[in-house]
């Protein structure tokens, strides 16, 4: 190469360094701060998380290169997911992903950071958009399910157990959504000659197992877990008690049915978690909440554990098992 090219190649190579250097200091890094409603060290949490991280990626958003991903965890108590959401939104997210009855706080924390929510149940009556069509404020989502699905639980149970009368319901009355669930129950189960009775979820599992012992100790009877962040925190413990009392119980979850529950129908989670990160990205993209439609699910799922209906004595109806998406041996 003669001096005079060589030159030239310098001269282009060092010129342009500082128009590389600009571009990338250009592509700032979006921050996205999620808040779930479980405990970090929950496998089911885990899942959800996993499966929002793989849409982000699937979407072109890689955590450490394009994007920083903020996770807090409020294992089942309204308290943590009221100091979690102030510390995310100190942080000054593009967007938050506010998980079940985390969406509350976190709308408490802020009405000017975008906020898309999943698993969470009448965002509507909970003050949380104006409507399922037009949210017209800074947050949407996904919405858990409609409350005309708790009625399927008590349907359920009665069909599993026929000799079942009794039944306790167990739900957090602190949320909009663990009153309305009950009540839709409480009005179909005399069809069903089922008498319902709630228990309330709080933070002391010790309360909880009092509560379920002293509903067993009369005979005939089965629970109901309503979604709540605190059913599924609790989950080992309810699962452990409706073993110990010989007890049938249905679940909205299937997480309780695959850690030795009975029966859950319900959504596919998951699935809402990996159509979150869509509405995440389009966020990011520069969509407003405000004009983006709540979406319902699309995938509800049947999940049955043969095990334990053995252990309970039951035979679960063929009609059932043709129903099912997944039978645990």
């Amino acid at each position: 190469m003669r001096r005079r090219d060589f030159i030239k190649v310098i001269v282009g190579s060092t010129t342009s360094w500082p128009l590389a250097a600009r571009a990338q200091q250009s592509e700032r890094a979006r921050r996205v701060g999620v808040i779930m409603s479980g405990a970090a060290d929950d496998p089911a949490g885990q899942a959800q998380a996993k499966a929002f991280q793989q849409g982000l990626q699937q979407l072109g958003w890689i955590d450490g290169r394009n994007v920083r991903t903020d996770y807090r965890w409020a294992a089942g108590t309204v308290e943590n997911s009221r100091k979690y959401a102030a510390e995310l939104v100190a942080l000054a997210p593009d967007v938050i992903l506010a998980v079940g009855g985390a969406t509350g706080p976190v709308l408490q924390a802020t009405r000017t950071v975008p906020i898309v929510f999943t698993a969470t149940s009448d965002p509507v009556g909970s003050g949380f958009v104006d409507s399922l069509s037009r949210p017209g404020r800074n947050a949407t989502g996904f919405m858990l399910f409609e409350y005309s699905l708790s009625a399927k639980w008590v349907e359920l149970l009665k069909q599993i157990a026929p000799g079942v009368t009794r039944a306790a319901v167990l739900r957090d009355p602190e949320l909009t959504s663990g009153i309305g669930q009950f009540a839709v129950i409480q009005s179909v189960a005399p069809s069903v000659g089922v008498e319902v009775s709630p228990i309330n979820l709080g933070a002391d599992a010790n309360e909880i197992e009092r509560a379920v012992t002293a509903f067993a100790r009369a005979a005939n009877g089965g629970l109901i877990v309503a979604a709540a962040p605190l059913s599924l925190f609790h989950r080992d413990l309810i699962i452990t008690l409706a073993a110990r009392h010989k007890m049938p119980a249905v679940y909205y979850f299937r997480d309780f049915v695959t850690d030795g529950g009975l029966i859950s129908y319900g959504p596919d989670v998951i699935d809402q978690f990996r159509r979150s990160a869509g509405y995440v990205d389009r966020i990011l993209k520069g969509e407003k909440p405000a004009d983006m439609p709540v979406q319902a699910p699309t995938k509800y799922e049947l999940v049955i554990n043969l095990k334990t209906a053995k252990a309970l004595g039951l035979e679960i109806p063929s009609s059932v098992l043709a129903r099912a998406d997944k039978v645990i041996e």
